[in-house]
């Protein structure tokens, strides 16, 4: 199992990644990209048992849903580090006829995606039904999911979170990444989200609460959340993280949401992101 110091590593060179993905097409979306790298090498290389011999039916392994699927530069620089495809196909980052469209599709059969996103709001219900499925097949693997604080504006999530509850579906662990940024300005603007832990609660979720760019502290959330699965209620964990975590120019700010980094900044930005497994 990797240590602390490892993921940590491997979450800076995925942040390398990223910008140099979005950079190299000037097209994609960063910010988010960058301040939700903690926790989806957490998931890949600690939390989640999952097998890089890719089968779509997910049998006897823990799945991962991305329902944010505007943050595929993150998705695609995990799942190649994780082992699913060759890391040299990152450079084919939105370029014609690659695999890695800006938001995950299916039809390419890139190992790793089950499901096309991007599309907001439909990732929870299809971890719900996935998470399901594995209850009513005796499967005892976990379902993980990640989702975008301005996301939750959808209503389909709502209807989601009301039918895992409902039939206590206790092997889904949603994430939401409360970064308080949407492509139009702070979550508290456009549309004020309330108090989400209340709203979960409410809603017969068990919630949990992360910083979510603290490494140790995101796997010992991951941890405690598995080991409360199985009491009948799904699990949210409410992620605290910096939109451009990691590049000191475009953290906090939702101009970063969906613009990619000059060449000044590009270097800048490598600058701050020290190389640790080897660019693509």
């Amino acid at each position: 199992m990797a240590s602390i110091a490892d993921l940590q590593k491997t979450a800076t060179q995925v942040r390398r990644d990223i910008v140099r993905m979005v950079h190299g097409v000037q097209s994609g979306h960063p910010g988010g990209s960058l301040g939700c790298a903690d926790v989806v090498t957490a998931l890949y290389f600690h939390a989640m048992k999952h097998d890089v011999a890719f089968s779509m039916d997910g049998k006897g392994e823990d799945l991962f849903f991305l329902s944010n699927g505007h943050i595929s530069p993150l998705y695609y620089s995990v799942l190649a580090r994780a082992g699913y495809f060759d890391v040299k196909e990152l450079a084919s980052f939105r370029k014609i006829n690659t695999r890695l469209q800006g938001h995950p599709t299916t039809h390419e059969h890139l190992p790793g995606v089950r499901i096309a996103s991007g599309s907001l709001g439909q990732g929870m219900s299809v971890a719900a039904g996935a998470a399901l499925t594995k209850k009513l097949n005796n499967d005892p693997h976990l379902v993980f999911s990640l989702h975008g604080d301005g996301e939750l504006q959808e209503g389909q999530i709502w209807e989601a979170v009301m039918f895992a509850a409902h039939h206590k579906v206790d092997n889904l662990i949603s994430i939401i990444d409360v970064n308080g940024q949407q492509i139009d300005g702070p979550t508290s603007k456009v549309m004020s989200l309330g108090n989400l832990k209340s709203k979960f609660e409410s809603f017969d979720w068990t919630v949990l609460e992360m910083d979510g760019n603290q490494m140790e502290e995101v796997v010992a959330t991951l941890d405690k959340a598995k080991s409360m699965t199985g009491q009948g209620k799904p699990i949210c964990i409410l992620m605290k993280t910096e939109m451009g975590k990691g590049v000191d120019f475009m953290e906090g700010s939702h101009e970063w949401h969906g613009i990619a980094p000059s060449n000044d900044q590009l270097a800048k930005a490598l600058g701050q992101l020290e190389e640790t497994l080897g660019d693509y």
